[in-house]
């Protein structure tokens, strides 16, 4: 299934460093002193065929069903598999399922791999399918993800290794919703605290918000772990987990670094650093019910006055990539010829002219027009924001920058009591997501367009890529949506996050995926523990 994507807020700058911002983009003092101090400290004793990794929370759940949390879909690409997986490009491709068959425009066969075995010692079979699947359609068990199987009429053994899962109407994008774990036939709630699956990793012991330690399955189907297992060391607070890493206590830390402690990093040598284009998407979403957002050519010098470059280079220290779209450049779908609006005053200044908002006194003080834009509590979001308050100024446009708890903002954007925010998709891996926010019918509550952007030709291209079940002609119909959801500009791209690890330097084997699934764990090893 779609890791459900979440929002945080986000904020960017120009193209030059402000001297007034920029001792925010280096290591405080502090942080140096703590790290050579912890340099300087005994590390206890760990086993090296063990690797830690640093997270900043507990998992919520065990159980693949109920648990939504970033941390716990970690735990998940360890101790379970995917009926279905998906590839470098996104695309839905083999898991536990060798393939599948389409008789007709409803029904999918899924065929099982055979002498697949859970950490119980049981044979993965076509009931394991069944229950994973039936419980999310079934009214009585309670969970986030049953909204993805709304489409799922039923599912049902064929044979030992045959499972039938048939919808109630065509949808092109239903394969990626078996992207999902496989739990055992008749798991209940215990799942929830003690997981079994058919992953590499094995369930050990779990201290709640101390650490989860998992130990390699010898009978995994694709080969054992080259190390001994994973533990799962929470530690909530950024400069630690930073500490930790400098210490010895933990081998690798997975996107839960700051770009500025990541360039410590680089800068020093101390680590090694592993990156990948990520899918995690950064935007500033546009309320089209306001009269003056309703104008296309205001949005665009919106676009035009923001500085992407600048933000990816000095706030960002390049982990990340100038956006021009929801859909990731990893996706098959992605749409590489869209409108682009870099940077140009001049042209934002030249639209909100043609708009009707003059520069009342030349260059003088007062505005040409006034916005609000929200933005969390979260440092780095509220100094993005500052930064876009300032690339904003320099065009005429007012922005007064207001911060919030992050359930505050997300309270206000869903009843959209707003004017501009600043937002972030996380775990975007299929074009569908076009339609969860740009379709007219997805507004609130329904769905996730809370700008309440409407466009019937957008609507009429997104119908028929849902129910559009090949390839090309999905990708096709999607790559016109971004290109025309481009132009109108509900949406302002600011970047795609990078994935980036940082780990010891004796550690081999680090790969990332654009989805950062902790699944290439397994390949991790030593090189001291090899030798």
């Amino acid at each position: 299934m779609t890791i459900p994507a979440r929002c945080t807020e986000s904020r960017q700058r120009g193209s030059k460093l402000n001297k007034s911002v920029l001792p925010c983009f280096r290591a405080t003092g502090v942080w140096l002193a703590l790290v050579c101090a912890s340099a300087c400290t005994q590390a206890q004793p760990r086993d090296p065929n063990v690797i830690t990794l640093a997270v900043p929370t507990s998992p919520n759940s065990f159980d693949p069903r109920v648990g939504t949390d970033e941390i716990s879909q970690k735990v998940f690409h360890l101790v379970y598999d995917d009926l279905l997986k998906l590839d470098a490009q996104l695309r839905v491709g083999p898991g536990l399922a060798t393939h599948w068959e389409q008789p007709d425009a409803v029904t999918y066969l899924v065929h099982l791999r055979q002498g697949v075995r859970f950490h119980d010692g049981h044979e993965l079979t076509s009931a394991d399918v069944v229950h994973t699947f039936g419980s999310l359609i079934d009214p009585k068990f309670v969970s986030a993800r049953r909204g993805a199987y709304t489409v799922l009429a039923r599912v049902e053994p064929v044979d030992k290794y045959t499972a039938r899962f048939v919808l109630k109407e065509p949808s092109g994008s239903f394969l990626i919703q078996l992207v999902l774990p496989i739990i055992p036939a008749g798991a209940g709630n215990e799942l929830r605290t003690r997981p079994v699956g058919t992953g590499p990793y094995a369930f050990a012991r779990y201290a709640v918000d101390d650490r989860l330690e998992l130990v390699a399955f010898k009978d995994y189907y694709q080969g054992a772990a080259k190390n001994a297992g994973v533990t799962l060391k929470v530690v909530p607070d950024e400069i630690m987990r930073g500490l930790e890493l400098k210490k010895g206590t933990v081998d690798m830390v997975v996107n839960d670094l700051s770009p500025d402690t990541v360039e410590q990093f680089r800068e020093d040598g101390s680590m090694q650093i592993a990156a990948s284009t990520g899918t995690d998407y950064a935007y500033v979403g546009l309320n089209l019910r306001d009269p003056m957002l309703a104008d296309k050519r205001v949005r665009q010098a919106i676009s035009y006055a923001i500085d992407r470059q600048a933000i990816v280079k000095y706030l960002r220290r390049g982990l990340a990539q100038p956006a021009v779209g929801v859909v990731p450049p990893a996706s098959w779908a992605f749409a590489s010829d869209v409108p682009q609006f870099a940077h140009d005053p001049a042209k934002a200044m030249a639209l909100l002219d043609a708009a009707g908002y003059p520069d009342p006194d030349g260059n003088g003080p007062r505005p040409r027009l006034r916005v609000t834009l929200k933005v969390s509590t979260n440092e780095f979001y509220r100094l993005q924001a500052t930064v876009i308050q300032q690339d904003l100024r320099k065009v005429g446009i007012d922005a007064d920058v207001r911060s919030y708890e992050f359930a505050t903002l997300s309270k206000d954007v869903a009843g959209g009591n707003f004017q501009l925010v600043t937002l972030q998709w996380v775990g975007i891996t299929d074009p569908d997501m076009l339609r969860r926010v740009f379709h007219s019918k997805q507004m609130p509550p329904s769905g996730f367009n809370r700008g309440f952007y409407s466009n019937p030709e957008i609507d009429r291209l997104i119908d028929e890529a849902s129910s559009a079940t090949d390839y090309e002609t999905r990708g096709n119909l999607y790559r016109e949506v971004q290109r025309r959801v481009a132009e109108d500009a509900p949406y302002i791209s600011l970047w795609y996050k990078t994935n980036v690890a940082v780990a010891q330097h004796d550690l081999t084997g680090i790969t990332l995926s654009p989805v950062a699934a902790f699944t290439f764990l397994k390949d991790v090893s030593r090189r001291a523990a090899m030798e």
